[in-house]
């Protein structure tokens, strides 16, 4: 009865994996045919549309020494 029991203990298991790598497969196919990614829009990062377009650009030397307003 026990060799019986495991028997279908990984026949059911085995199933479940090739079901779940089928389930991946799928996922991938359709998340892969929605074409390639596009960068977020500038309001997706916290940027304003009325700052004139310009952006401060500061080196991590130049972070590091700064300290804080006041």
């Amino acid at each position: 009865m026990s060799q019986s029991r495991g028997r279908w203990v990984a026949v059911i298991t085995g199933a479940l994996s090739v079901l779940i790598g089928v389930a991946y497969l799928v996922l991938i196919t359709v998340l892969d045919s929605r074409g390639p990614l596009q960068p977020p829009p500038p309001e997706a990062l916290g940027f304003s549309g009325s700052g004139g377009g310009e952006v401060a650009v500061v080196s991590p030397a130049a972070a590091a020494t700064a300290r804080p307003p006041g």
